[in-house]
């Protein structure tokens, strides 16, 4: 038997609708093209974490949380600590999400939003080393999925910064060659504020932050994540549609002027 994701299935009618709108300069909420939906940020959210936030984009809502331990660096890295994200769909999210290992839409946001932090340098991991070689911070930052709305990259990428932006270190002393924890904290030192912005393809149309409605009849989706030069640090394209060479630029331009409002939501 074939399973079919009802979610994805909508009606040639609601589709046309929303094409319409488009091409005519609407869309279905009232947004302009390069316009976000609210976006909410809370700090502190997850009382046991090292670092967390909770972020409101419309109605999706993501929480992020920070946990750290000490472990081996990576061979080719042995001078640097690790980051690693990942990512858990609730099912009261919404009706498609299922419980179980995470499937390829939460793998897909994990690491869009892994790409962002690690490729914008965020963080100068070197200085997550204890002992080169040896011993490293790892830092673990899990996305929930809490509420469904579309676009959780963008929803993700702000949780995950946000938590490391509050995120404290342990101090540490090296006796005889062991680490050993000292109950004094530090904050984590940012260097970089990246941000994502998604674009959606509906028609010949581009528009920012699709919500769930778009996300369903869209023929294709680009992220860009953008250090605080308005670099392009990473790219990910989705879904089966494609762009042209001026849409893609069109886009590039679209993410380079929304980003800094992004960024400034970010760091208040």
């Amino acid at each position: 038997m074939i399973k079919v994701d009802s979610y994805k299935i909508i009606s040639d009618l609601e589709k046309r609708h929303i094409e319409s709108l488009a091409k005519r300069g609407y869309r279905i909420d009232g947004r302009g093209f390069k316009d976000y939906r609210k976006i909410t940020i809370e700090t502190d959210y997850v009382p046991k974490a090292e670092g967390s936030a909770r972020v409101f984009l419309g109605n999706t809502q993501i929480v992020a949380g920070v946990k750290i331990s000490i472990g081996a660096p990576y061979p080719d890295t042995p001078d640097a600590g690790v980051i690693t994200v990942n990512a858990e769909f609730s099912p009261m999210a919404a009706p498609h999400f299922e419980a179980g290992p995470p499937g390829e839409e939460a793998v897909e946001v994990a690491r869009v939003v892994d790409r962002g932090i690690r490729h914008s340098d965020i963080i100068d991991k070197q200085k997550l080393a204890i002992i080169p070689g040896e011993q490293v911070f790892i830092l673990f930052v899990d996305l929930y999925v809490l509420g469904y709305n579309g676009n959780m990259f963008d929803a993700g990428e702000l949780a995950a910064v946000k938590a490391l932006m509050n995120t404290k270190l342990p101090k540490y002393e090296i006796v005889d060659g062991e680490v050993k924890l000292v109950p004094e904290w530090t904050l984590l030192e940012i260097e970089d504020y990246p941000v994502s912005v998604t674009i959606a393809k509906i028609g010949n149309t581009l528009v920012v932050d699709p919500n769930a409605n778009e996300e369903r009849v869209l023929d294709s989706r680009i992220t860009f994540a953008l250090n605080s030069r308005s670099e392009i640090v990473s790219v990910q394209k989705g879904e089966a549609g494609t762009f042209t060479v001026n849409e893609i630029e069109q886009a590039i331009e679209m993410a380079q002027e929304v980003s800094p409002k992004l960024r400034e939501i970010l760091k208040a």
